[in-house]
């Protein structure tokens, strides 16, 4: 694909992911006149507005998936690879807003969405094991509500930048929202 394609192509997945995020019934022509290109480009890559959804679901797992391996979950210090990991979330949150409710209805990402889950899933308890996450927790809480504060960071702070937004998140579930015991030292 030409790179002014691939740019065009991008820049129609992503306005996409934006608009149907504000209103699922956008139109294609809305899609269109927002990336500023004719919708018959659109039409021309996607024959219906479901190929064109799962698209969008498709790009937005690849840039989770890079999100994952720039983060190094495997290889870093645990505490780092919580940042980088939290850091490229929020930026892909940002980047490929969608309604969750439809991403995990579309079969065409199922597979891919499970094995990226697995792999933050196996890092977390990497994180419990290493003593860097509670251990008393109910199971799948921490998995449950990390990416609820990330996605609240990626919506509600736009002014912080995803570094910064990822030190408030990493913060909150490292030290929760509960002020310091009056008899702490």
């Amino acid at each position: 694909m030409r790179s002014d394609a691939t740019r065009n192509l991008e820049l129609v997945l992503k306005t996409s992911a934006r608009l149907l995020a504000d209103d699922p019934s956008a139109s294609i022509a809305a899609i269109a006149a927002a990336a500023n290109v004719d919708r018959r480009t659109i039409y021309r890559r996607f024959t219906t507005r479901e190929e064109l959804l799962a698209a969008v679901h498709s790009a937005r797992y690849e840039a989770v998936e890079r999100a994952i391996d720039n983060a190094r979950l495997h290889e870093a210090p645990v505490a780092v690879a919580l940042h980088l990991y939290v850091e490229g979330i929020i930026a892909v949150n940002r980047a490929w807003p969608v309604v969750m409710r439809s991403v995990l209805a579309d079969g065409t990402v199922t597979e891919h969405r499970s094995r990226l889950v697995k792999e933050v899933d196996t890092f977390l308890m990497r994180a419990v094991d290493e003593g860097l996450l509670r251990a008393d927790l109910p199971p799948g809480w921490i998995n449950g509500v990390l990416p609820l504060l990330m996605l609240q960071a990626a919506e509600q702070l736009p002014d912080l930048t995803a570094a910064q937004a990822a030190d408030l998140v990493v913060d909150t579930l490292m030290r929760g929202l509960g002020a310091a015991h009056p008899n702490a030292a």
